[in-house]
């Protein structure tokens, strides 16, 4: 490894404190750091270290404790860490537009710490703010500021009670009156009401309606986009004529407050139709620049793509937290041994090899594949941007749209399963909640349902490769398309006469095998699904019924198996690539061998039914493979999981922790109510040596006002330690000299702007009880409250508005030992 490479990896990434998977990372064969250096690059490492290490210091941040927080209070904090991450700027604007993976790697840190929180950004930021952006024109560019400084809030309004992924038969309408220039919003019944929309339930004030535009005397031109205000920015009361309201309490993510709503006659100007797919004058014309009303449809829902490649983001985060955990935990767990007296790390059985190990691999996988599908979308956004209305453009809408349709259901199905998998290889300790394998399980399981059902999205794929089928087998079309994926079918009749040979168990240990494998698989999926479609065609059935016929054991598994292939491709190139590093190349490709086959085990019967496989020998080396692989990779994997875990404050998990040290069953329970510190910062004090004692405190705010305003004041608290030596590093890592210490916290605007006089500071002796005094400035008025007791908790004060409003607010302080 070069030194320079040596230098950036220690600057960027500390040794990881010394424990008990010490050992293991002694005998990997790679340098994690290099390996993290390779795959990211520095730019992208200290973007996420910063953004990490932002998370960790500020104590709006801080983890609660002693059970979860109740639901109302859990989404205000959501909002307000949110807020928090558009005013700490955390990444430019101008950084987004030159490196859009910049984006990816922001909400994937977020949800890493909490996907409510991730969510609540994305959906605001990247979904409503790109639908304006993508979707509309210079007359909507208005919006964009006010996105990012959160003047307005916003939500994505597509899904209806009655209709969610038949996004055609959406019932909400849009019908144009030229008297007044306006649309005119209306939801026909309930079942038309916008539902399950991210923001909406409390926060949103704005958002892109999709409804069914009509014009006089031109009747309906399909689905499109409105901008519609649904709250008053400053009351985040309904505007007229809409009915909105929070949907409830959910499996999982419910510091994300989903919604509905109800539009009654809402008239808007005509300039809030988003018009880059289609227009109307004030006259009433419609206007589109595309011919082909396929094309306009798949415009108007270009976001959908967007999202859905995100989700796959999203899902290959949530495995690897989870397969960080479990392979933290297997390497430290011993049970039983070769004697009495001798127990191993559970890592070294083979079982939990084989249970564990391929999801790393798959975790490695689909997070290039999520990676370059990214980068894909952003071209074709660019060509949108740019009015490209190329053929070839036009053709990578196609590719990348059925690239997304089934790149979303492997994704996120595969964390489904790996961290069930990663939960019982855990025994009892994956299941306690605090291990956070559960709560991994239910964010993670609405993946498999929004931005389209996984089993009705894979039909969008087979239907792209089957009408490839038929223009090459009617007209004689190539095979081609902009990302190369399809290339391989121009062979289509060869491949099918391809088999399985592999002399030996060493030549099965590529990449490649699985790859020759699943070109005819794929090859033979099509083949047999376009026989079956045709064979219900000719048995007297429609083209929907003989469709719907062709999906199980057909269409589903073609689908699903042309996205593998891809994945495996894709990954299969880029360990294999003469840049990869000297020190690297093994282990990547082991990786890389591992997904494929594992992928490919998955299809056996397949492979044996269609002549590929023949003799027990195929199968059994596959297996075998499987096995040898999971065991070269077993000293590795810890060393592997370094370079995809996050911090400890991140992965919050006691059993995942970095330096693999368990949690003590003897440490003290938090505290009840309010959020309580981690253990390790339980209240303790170092004297020095002049006899002075010091702590750190941590100040975070919950606000619990029934006023519907949620913004909040940034205000500078003073906190002094009348003690000897005083003062102590606090929240933000500075060190300040003398009696005095300042630290920021947040407190909460009344709704109307004005500071109310209501916050309360709690300061906790740091092991016994200890005099402090806390002020602080509140509408020009200098407060003052001693505390002279650890732990003395003060009945919270109520305030009444002006319009008789009653709210009440606490100021929790959190501690720890410096």
């Amino acid at each position: 490894m070069a030194s320079s490479s040596e230098g950036s990896g220690d600057a960027l990434l500390p040794d990881f404190p010394r424990g008990p998977l010490q050992a293991y990372r002694a005998r990997a064969s790679f340098s994690w750091k290099e390996l993290a250096l390779f795959l990211e690059g520095e730019d992208m490492l200290r973007l996420k270290k910063t953004i990490f290490s932002a998370l960790e210091d500020d104590p709006l941040f801080a983890r609660p404790g002693g059970g979860d927080l109740p639901m109302e209070k859990y989404r205000e904090l959501n909002f307000l860490r949110c807020r928090w991450v558009f005013e700490h700027d955390l990444l430019r604007v101008e950084d987004m537009l030159q490196s859009p993976l910049k984006v990816r790697a922001l909400v994937n840190c977020l949800g890493m710490y909490d996907w409510s929180l991730a969510a609540k950004f994305f959906l605001h930021m990247l979904v409503f703010g790109s639908a304006i952006y993508n979707s509309g024109s210079e007359r909507h560019f208005k919006y964009i500021p006010k996105i990012f400084n959160m003047e307005i809030f916003g939500c994505f309004a597509l899904t209806e009670l009655s209709h969610g992924t038949n996004t055609k038969a959406i019932r909400t309408t849009a019908h144009y009156d030229p008297t007044t220039e306006e649309f005119i919003i209306h939801s026909p019944d309930f079942e038309a009401a916008k539902f399950w929309v991210g923001n909406m339930g409390k926060t949103a004030t704005h958002a892109v309606v999709f409804a069914q535009l009509h014009t006089p005397g031109g009747g309906c031109h399909g689905l499109h986009a409105f901008v519609v205000q649904i709250r008053d920015p400053k009351t985040l009361l309904p505007m007229p004529g809409v009915m909105v309201g929070d949907i409830g309490k959910k499996l999982g993510q419910n510091g994300l407050d989903n919604g509905f709503a109800m539009f009654h006659q809402v008239r808007i100007p005509r300039q809030d139709l988003l018009n880059r797919a289609g227009d109307v004058t004030p006259e009433g014309t419609y206007v589109t620049p595309f011919k082909d009303d396929r094309q306009r449809f798949g415009m108007s829902l270009a976001s959908l793509s967007s999202s859905r490649v995100s989700i796959v983001g999203m899902s290959v985060v949530n495995l690897k937290l989870a397969v960080s955990i479990a392979i933290r935990f297997s390497a430290t767990r011993r049970q039983f041994g070769p004697t009495d007296e001798e127990e191993i790390p559970v890592l070294e059985y083979q079982m939990q090899q084989w249970r564990l190990l391929p999801y790393l691999a798959a975790a490695y996988a689909l997070d290039h594949f999520s990676k370059s599908l990214f980068l894909d979308l952003a071209e074709l956004q660019q060509g949108w941007l740019g009015k490209d209305t190329s053929a070839r453009q036009a053709e990578l809408g196609r590719e990348i749209h059925a690239l997304a349709s089934a790149s979303k259901p492997l994704a996120s199905w595969t964390a489904q399963r790996g961290i069930q998998e990663c939960r019982e290889a855990c025994g009892g300790h994956g299941y306690l909640a605090m291990n956070r394998l559960g709560h991994l399980r239910d964010d993670n399981d609405p993946n498999c349902t929004y931005e389209g059902d996984n089993n009705v999205l894979l039909q969008q794929t087979s239907n792209y490769l089957l009408s490839l089928l038929t223009r090459r087998t009617q007209g004689g079309a190539h095979c081609k398309s902009p990302l190369k994926t399809v290339d391989f079918l121009e062979a289509y009749p060869d491949i099918l006469g391809q088999r399985f040979e592999v002399p030996s168990l060493e030549d099965c240990l590529d990449s490649s095998v699985p790859l020759a494998a699943y070109e005819w698989l794929v090859c033979y999926l099509l083949r047999e699904s376009d026989q079956k479609l045709n064979q219900e065609k000719r048995s007297g059935s429609n083209d929907f019924e003989a469709r719907n016929n062709c999906q199980v054991y057909y269409c589903r598994s073609l689908a699903l198996a042309f996205l593998e292939l891809t994945v495996v491709r894709r990954f299969h190139e880029h360990t294999h690539q003469p840049s990869v590093p000297p020190p690297l190349r093994a282990v990547l490709r082991r990786l890389s061998a591992l997904y494929g086959l594992w992928s490919l085990s998955q299809h056996t019967a397949l492979l044996y039914r269609g002549g590929y496989f023949s003799g027990e020998q195929a199968g059994k080396m596959i297996e075998t493979a499987i096995l040898d692989l999971c065991s070269q990779l077993k000293d590795d994997a810890v060393a592997l999981v370094d370079v995809i875990a996050p911090p400890d404050f991140v992965l919050d998990s006691p059993i995942g922790r970095a330096d693999g040290e368990q949690p003590d069953a003897t440490q003290a329970p938090p505290r009840p109510g309010g959020l309580s510190p981690p253990p390790s910062l339980a209240p303790t004090v170092e004297s020095g040596e002049d006899g002075s004692s010091a702590c750190r405190v941590f100040v975070a705010f919950l606000h619990d006002s029934c006023s519907p305003r949620f913004s909040s004041e940034a205000a500078w608290v003073k906190v002094r330690f009348d003690r000897p030596g005083g003062g102590g590093r606090l929240a933000h890592g500075s060190r300040p000299t003398g009696r005095d210490s300042v630290c920021r916290v947040w407190w909460p605007r009344g709704p109307h702007g004005k500071a109310s006089p209501r916050a309360v500071i709690l300061l906790p002796g740091c092991a016994s009880p200890v005099p402090a005094r806390a002020s602080w400035v509140q509408e020009d008025r200098v407060q003052e409250k001693e505390h002279t007791e650890a732990w003395r908790v003060p009945r919270r004060p109520c305030f009444r508005s002006r319009k008789g409003r009653v709210g009440c607010s606490i100021m929790n302080v959190l501690y720890g030992a410096l």
